[in-house]
């Protein structure tokens, strides 16, 4: 298993990724390839940064030559943190007169008849700026999926960091405890151990959540509307860790109980459990990521709970916390090593709560292997009171 790490990427690191950008770009006939995306411009930059009215648009040749298209006020900000050879093109201010705004600049870039791909999620104004007929082609997403052992460990690292603050969530767990309590103790506890680790940690690229939901919620999984939310007796509670330390994400989450587990919760966790061991048997190297999501649904649909689906089995960690490949049905592609996803299966019922537990795995040769290897059983996800 690769070891967790927290440094910065080298050049070769960034080198690497943009090598296998370049190679997709000729298996398209691209000559250039246009990124707005701030996860995209990340990965192949290292420079993180909220995005406002201001464009940041990356410019890929097929050479492996790096435009970079940055407001003026943003210059000394993008060199702090820029690793590699970019050439940066700065523009005073949007909006600007004619001529001399961020798209006269883009669009001096293009020769004639250049073949230009774009990111499926192109800004509106950058697709009409691009002088050609765009060729949609998600290539840095696509590249972004393999993890090199570089972004392994720094997925590992998040995710312990990830553990040791459920971990601090079932200290605090009783009746009565408050959202913003917990929030409080182990998003600063996540924070704290990425700055100690690493002072100049990019904290435009982390994004931490620490949470739960009580069983009269947890029906619904992103509800978080009511900040005065408690832990309640019984269950089920859910607890949910996820985001990004320092530009790399992880998620986990488990449902637990206090005190003592309802009758109505034995047949769902059970059934979200059987979900998720055929989650682990089936997410092999080779499978399609539809299979993985079809046969963990068909469990949860035998079980009588057809209706009570509310997502797919998992979804992809990498320079975020929530991204591609997806094991969802529809989505065909082939799982491969190196790709880290989430595992996690759940059911809901209106009344009784959610049923939910949610790991980091990467694919090995073998199969999945956890990131979070927190203790899943019933009898572990239930304290005594």
């Amino acid at each position: 298993m690769i070891k967790p790490r927290f440094d910065t990427p080298d050049v070769k690191e960034i080198q690497s990724r943009l090598q296998r950008v370049c190679e997709k770009m000729a298996q398209d006939n691209l000559t250039h390839y246009v990124a707005a995306c701030p996860n995209n411009i990340f990965y192949l930059t290292h420079f993180a940064n909220y995005v406002h009215e201001r464009p940041f648009i990356l410019v890929i040749s097929a050479y492996g030559d790096l435009s970079f298209i940055v407001p003026k006020l943003e210059i000394p900000h993008v060199k702090t943190r820029m690793i590699g050879d970019i050439e940066l093109i700065e523009y005073f201010e949007f909006p600007a007169p004619i001529t001399q705004g961020w798209d006269a600049k883009f669009q001096s870039l293009f020769p004639p008849n250049a073949r230009i791909g774009v990111e499926s999620t192109c800004p509106l104004q950058v697709f009409e700026a691009i002088p050609a007929e765009p060729i949609r082609a998600d290539i840095i997403e696509d590249t972004r999926m393999i993890k090199s052992d570089y972004e392994i460990g720094r997925i590992t690292y998040t995710s312990n960091i990830a553990c040791a603050a459920l971990k601090r969530l079932f200290e605090l767990a009783r009746p009565g405890m408050g959202l913003l309590e917990v929030h409080s103790q182990c998003r600063a506890l996540m924070l704290m151990q990425t700055l100690a680790d690493n002072p100049s940690a990019n904290m435009l690229a982390t994004n931490a959540t620490s949470v739960f939901q009580p069983p009269s919620v947890s029906h619904d999984p992103h509800n978080f509307t009511d900040v005065s939310m408690v832990m309640a007796e019984g269950g089920p509670n859910v607890s949910i860790i996820n985001g990004t330390l320092n530009g790399y994400g992880s998620e986990v989450e488990r449902t637990f109980f206090l005190g003592d587990v309802p009758e109505a919760c034995l047949k769902p966790y059970e059934t979200m459990m059987q979900a998720r061991e055929c989650a682990y048997q089936t997410a092999m190297p080779g499978t399609l990521m539809s299979d993985v999501d079809r046969a963990c649904n068909d469990i949860f649909r035998k079980a009588g709970y057809a209706e009570n689906l509310l997502h797919r089995t998992g979804h992809g960690i990498g320079v975020t916390g929530h991204e591609g490949p997806f094991f969802a049905d529809g989505y065909n592609r082939e799982i491969k090593p190196g790709m880290i996803f989430t595992i996690e299966p759940g059911v809901y019922l209106q009344g009784i709560g959610g049923f939910r537990h949610s790991d980091t795995v990467l694919i090995t040769d073998q199969g999945p292997v956890s990131l979070t290897p927190i203790q899943d059983s019933l009898s572990a996800m239930t304290f005594a009171l």
